[in-house]
């Protein structure tokens, strides 16, 4: 699949966050809502109204049609979100996304290529993993945080497994987290999590009903907290 996009200006690409910035803002939230829906039309909507939940960190699968427009205008529109790349499987297309305006790169699976690609222009990067092989190689290839996918075939207890041998190693479960799982997981050793479709409702949204979506950014956000107050 090939993406064509207009690349941002210079000027607004050195505008964008640092990846310090970006990874401290993405572990504060503790939550990345992901936007993977049939149609970008609504996007913007969307974006705003799990914004309002409490989850600023958005990323918008590669799989959505016109991804890169989304990216830009969801960039533009919401200045007080991190807007991040999902779905990303080579490095032609985690470099177009950068230059929509992504501020993170996250992939389902391994892919060196891309690990570099996003470091070549200081992004950060959450390739995905199974096994703690899987786990351990994306962390030396030097992953910013490593996505366990899909986490609810290995629930919990994987993390903790992992994190007893690599404590070092940053993990983001993605796949199966909702709202009920969202704490075991970040007691368990998880930095942050993703959420798809427990975040948004697809009834609401054809319905324009966006509180439904607020409501369950706000839930995920209070069992992330309840997660870390447990692991104190």
């Amino acid at each position: 699949m090939v993406f064509v996009f207009q690349e941002i200006k210079r000027e607004e690409f050195y505008a964008m966050k640092h990846k310090g910035e970006v990874r401290d803002l993405l572990l504060d939230s503790g939550v990345v809502g992901v936007l993977r829906t049939e149609s970008s039309s609504k996007l913007v909507n969307v974006a705003r109204a799990i914004k309002e939940g409490g989850v600023y960190c958005i990323e918008v699968a590669m799989t959505t049609p016109n991804a890169l427009q989304v990216i830009s205008e969801v960039s533009e529109k919401l200045d007080d979100v991190v807007i991040g790349a999902g779905s990303v499987l080579d490095p032609e297309t985690a470099r177009s996304a950068i230059l929509a305006g992504a501020e993170y790169i996250v992939s389902p699976t391994l892919n060196s290529e891309t690990i570099k690609m996003a470091r070549r222009y200081d992004k950060f990067v959450a390739p995905g993993a199974f096994t703690p092989t899987e786990v351990l190689n994306a962390w030396e290839a030097g992953a910013d945080v490593v996505k366990v996918f899909p986490a609810t075939r290995l629930g919990p207890k994987f993390v903790s497994d992992v994190k007893a041998p690599l404590p070092q190693v940053s993990l983001m479960p993605t796949g199966g987290v909702n709202k009920e799982n969202a704490a075991d997981f970040i007691r368990a050793g998880a930095d942050l999590i993703c959420v798809g479709s427990a975040l948004l409702d697809r009834e609401a949204i054809r319905a324009g009903d966006y509180g439904v979506l607020t409501k369950n950014a706000h839930d995920l956000v209070d069992a992330v907290q309840a997660g870390r107050e447990g692991q104190n």
